[in-house]
């Protein structure tokens, strides 16, 4: 764990990934420096056994389905010891992970995930259990978790290590509170504990011979009917609760058609050709509510600025969810998004004889200048217009830079 090697791996990592400061305010950008006049002591004191782990800094974030989550943001020092941790523990412990267990694996996906629940459905298991672990890493105990760590580390100097990291407490508004259980979200080391932890599960669901997919916490089983579906709910939650001592969240786990489900911003429908991937509804209401704060027209802000936020935000998103079967759905969001583009460039021309000229600029007739650039209809309806679309084409907003929907749905539409 201590290793240079090891140890360089995790401080350009921890360098990478940024983030924000700790309890003790160090930045990422702070901390190599800090190491070179404090190393030592920090390693005699890991070597000895006697380090002692800060408190992680609370931070609150809203869900997108509302609620909130609490996040635990380590002080950077913390950060490096964490991943240092953490990756000598992946090979020790990742190679006997489940096939059907996709999230924070080297190597593994989402859209992994995504594709063997889609197999899985096309096998004719029509039914899924959607289990929902209520609250997972609040509710963690140490003592099941340490049990399982300690199955394959045997090196008590990084037990004691691991354990001190989950007891740390948490920082809320200067006072420290004891952490008792639970693994805070946001450190290096909670994605290869989670998945430490819920691998009984994985386990028990292979010997039971079902087809399953978990991401994380997120779990869904497949099943051929609906009351096997119940059955395989009630055996499931029984052992969660019993043999890991985490909860089950009742109210959120359920029974659904595959047709229903959703999982991890995906859904499925039903085609002559088989069974395709499509984007859940909630996922594409979350896109339209950030594409209106970045088009909003109250916001004064440069066109080429408004575009580069605009292509981040475009580009992640198209990123994800290229994986969805959905031509047309894409298509239209696209033909929207134009849309509001265009009526915050009509706003921006702002008087009659600035519109009459622009319009005349990129080739609309004198006629049809003079008439649009006097109306006095609101901007999202000269949006719609065909004079303001043909005058604003998706080649304008191509010279612009601004990175649109049509390569993602020309892609799927020509492929089929």
């Amino acid at each position: 764990m201590l290793s240079k090697e090891n140890l360089f791996a995790a401080l350009n990592r921890v360098e990478v990934n940024r983030g924000a400061p700790g309890v003790d305010g160090m930045t990422t950008a702070e901390l190599r420096l800090w190491l070179l006049v404090h190393w030592l002591a920090v390693r005699a004191e890991l070597d000895a056994g006697t380090y002692r782990p800060a408190p992680v800094r609370r931070v609150i974030i809203p869900k997108p389905g509302g609620g909130e989550r609490i996040l635990g943001v380590p002080r950077v020092l913390d950060r490096l010891i964490q991943q240092a941790i953490a990756q000598v523990l992946v090979p020790v412990f990742d190679p006997q992970f489940s096939a059907s267990s996709f999230g924070f694996r080297p190597g593994r996906s989402a859209h992994q995930a995504v594709r063997v629940a889609r197999r899985a459905i096309e096998d004719g298991l029509r039914w899924v259990v959607d289990l929902d672990l209520d609250r997972f890493f609040d509710r963690v105990q140490h003592d099941v978790l340490m049990a399982r760590v300690a199955r394959k580390v045997t090196d008590r100097r990084v037990l004691k290590l691991v354990r001190r990291y989950l007891e740390a407490g948490i920082m809320v508004d200067g006072i420290k509170m004891p952490s008792e259980e639970g693994t805070p979200q946001g450190s290096p080391l909670s994605p290869v504990l989670s998945n430490i932890m819920l691998d009984d599960l994985d386990r028990e669901l292979f010997k039971r011979g079902h087809r399953f997919v978990r991401y994380a916490d997120d779990v869904r089983v497949f099943v051929r009917s609906k009351r096997a579906a119940m059955r395989v709910l009630g055996s499931v939650t029984t052992m969660v609760e019993q043999r890991l001592k985490l909860k089950v969240n009742r109210d959120k786990s359920k029974v659904v058609p595959a047709s229903v489900m959703t999982m991890l911003g995906f859904g499925f429908y039903f085609t002559r050709s088989g069974v395709r991937i499509r984007v859940d509804p909630k996922a594409l209401a979350r896109w339209k509510a950030r594409v209106r704060e970045l088009t909003s027209r109250r916001w004064s802000i440069a066109m080429d600025e408004r575009i580069a936020k605009i292509n981040r935000f475009t580009t992640g998103w198209m990123g994800y969810f290229r994986l969805a079967d959905t031509p047309k759905v894409f298509r239209e969001l696209d033909k929207w998004f134009r849309r509001r583009m265009r009526q915050i460039r009509w706003k921006e021309w702002k008087r009659y004889a600035a519109r009459r000229r622009n319009l005349l600029a990129l080739g609309i007739s004198e006629r049809n200048a003079r008439e649009w650039a006097g109306s006095s209809k609101g901007y999202w309806r000269i949006a719609g217009t065909a004079v303001l679309d043909r005058a604003l084409p998706i080649s304008y907003w191509d010279d612009l830079g601004l990175r649109t929907l049509k390569p993602t749905w020309q892609r799927l539409r020509s492929a089929g």
